[in-house]
Order: structure tokens, then C-alpha cells, then sequence
């Protein structure tokens, strides 16, 4: 049964890489979706990305949640948002990755502009909350990006704990889709002049080698890693792992195991992540991760 679950959800990633591939290559239309607004005022009268919420004692450091390859601000978080909110914590989420003529879907491109335009957001997220550091929860390329901007742009200094829910840290194979490349020439050179967020993810890019010499881990942050053995793009899952004195990686399978999720139900709906993201927040009042 499994077995069938997981070809339906190959399946589901072709349309993925098709559409990413299509879309940047569509004429420049409109440079915003027109439910865009709409759905950062519901995210705000939600209680997040609230500029004047100010930290408590009890969680004195804002959160800020960074999406997926083809995720934004609003989409990616629409369960694990509230979820946070809901427990005392200001929390803020931004777009990312953003091509000319490409609504809606983001993280799409190189993968060091993106950590740029994190950092500015870090920064303004400290200056609205009056905070020396925030912690980051980053979904898939959006678990990975942010080690960049922590070895490479000084956000260590800024970032108390990275969690990353299914991170492609040490790049992915898509289920060995990406291998397929190799099969039409010129395809590899479509998509790294039109889709470069995607090839920088690649299993042996020069993005994820540059970022994964000397080591997975920077001194001074705190690292979780969660993860779902079902994931069917962050492939192989372990490579998702990351190596240091201060990582903690989890499989919710270990916790759960009739957790049945996959890539992107683990960041959307999986109750059993969200717990143990919050624990990676907060790890002094950890509570057990249970189904």
C-alpha cells in the first residue's frame, strides 16, 4: 500500500518541475497574483507578520518562517503559523526568490540572492520586535538557504536556532528525477538560466558544495532537522541531516510511526512535526513528541 502511495506521490512532483520550468518561461504579466494582498492582510489579522507584536518573556525571540521551492509567505504556513501564534510567539514570514513575471510561486531564484533578501528581512523583523536574535523554521530549500546566510552574510550573530522541516541541506536527487537530465541534452541549461533556485539544489551543485565545505554548522547556532522517510524530493532523506556539536535531526517516523507524511504535508499539516519544531524553539520546556 505504501508502495502505491509513494508512486502517486512521484507522480505529484513532475507537474512540480514542469510547472516551475513553464513558468518562468511565461511572457511578464502581472508582477503580483491578485489575491496576494488579500492573503498577507488575513495572515496579518491572524495574528502573524503583526509588526507590533512584541516578544514575551516566555518566547522573547520572534520567528521567522521561511518557504519552499514554489511556496510563499502566506501558502507555506497557513497551519504551522497559527499553530505558533496560538502559543505566545510573534511570528513573521516573507516572499523569497522571486522572478520577473512569476506570481505566487517563489524560491525560484539563486539560491545566494535569496539569503540576501533574508537578511534584510531578519533585519527588519529585529528592528520591529527590538530583538537581538531570531530563530528561523525554514520548509524544504527554505531549511537550507538560511545556513548561507548564517556562514556566509553574519547572520549567525543574529539567529539563535535554525529548524528546517525536510531541508534539502546536502542537495536532492527528486527521486533520481534530476538524474534524468543527463538524458536530454540541454535540459540542464534551461533550467539553470530560467529556474536557478532548482539546480542549486541539485545533488553536487557549486552552491551546495561552496556551502556544505568545512562543515554543516556554524558556531553559536542551535540546528534541528525533521524529517519524513516518505519525503519523495528531498531525496534521499538523510541527506537531509546535518552534522555538528549542536544538531538535533529527527524522523517523525521514529515518534510516530503511522505518520504517513510526505514532503509537503510534513510542513502544512503534520501535527507531529509542528510539536517537535516547537520543542526545537523552546527545547528547556520540551515536552515528548507523541502521535
Amino acid at each position: 500500500m505504501l508502495h502505491w502511495r509513494r508512486i502517486r506521490s512521484l507522480r505529484r512532483s513532475l507537474p512540480a518541475l514542469a510547472l516551475a520550468v513553464a513558468a518562468t518561461m511565461a511572457p511578464a504579466a502581472a508582477s503580483a497574483a491578485p489575491g496576494d494582498t488579500t492573503a498577507a492582510q488575513s495572515a496579518t489579522s491572524s495574528g502573524w507578520n503583526d509588526y507590533s507584536c512584541k516578544p514575551s518573556a516566555q518566547h522573547p525571540r520572534p520567528v521567522v518562517l521561511v518557504h519552499g521551492t514554489l511556496g510563499n509567505s502566506v501558502d507555506n504556513w497557513l497551519g504551522f503559523a497559527p499553530y505558533l501564534v496560538d502559543r505566545g510567539y510573534c511570528v513573521f514570514s516573507l516572499d523569497y526568490g522571486k522572478l520577473p513575471g512569476v506570481p505566487v510561486f517563489y524560491g525560484l531564484g539563486p539560491i545566494d540572492e535569496s539569503a540576501q533578501q533574508l537578511s534584510a528581512y531578519v533585519d527588519r523583523v529585529r528592528t520591529a520586535t527590538g530583538t537581538a536574535k531570531v530563530d528561523i523554521v525554514g520548509h524544504s530549500q527554505g531549511g537550507m538557504m538560511p545556513r548561507y546566510y548564517l556562514k556566509f552574510l553574519g547572520g549567525a550573530a543574529k539567529v539563535n536556532a535554525l529548524v528546517g522541516i525536510a531541508p534539502t541541506n546536502h542537495g536532492t536527487t527528486l527521486s533520481g528525477l534530476a538524474r534524468l537530465l543527463d538524458y536530454f541534452p540541454g535540459a540542464a541549461d534551461v533550467l539553470a538560466r530560467h529556474t536557478p533556485g532548482l539546480t542549486d539544489q541539485v545533488v553536487g551543485s557549486d552552491f551546495l558544495t561552496r556551502l556544505n565545505e568545512g562543515g554543516d554548522t556554524v558556531p553559536g547556532v542551535r540546528y534541528a532537522v525533521i524529517s519524513t522517510k516518505y519525503d519523495e524530493v528531498a531525496t534521499p532523506y538523510r541527506a537531509q541531516f546535518l552534522t555538528g556539536s549542536d544538531v538535533k535531526n529527527v524522523v517523525v517516523q521514529d515518534l510516530c510511526p503511522s505518520d504517513l507524511s510526505e514532503h509537503v504535508t510534513i510542513a502544512m499539516t503534520d501535527r507531529v512535526a509542528f510539536h517537535e519544531a516547537a520543542n526545537a524553539l523552546d527545547p528547556e520546556h520540551a515536552t515528548p513528541t507523541t502521535c
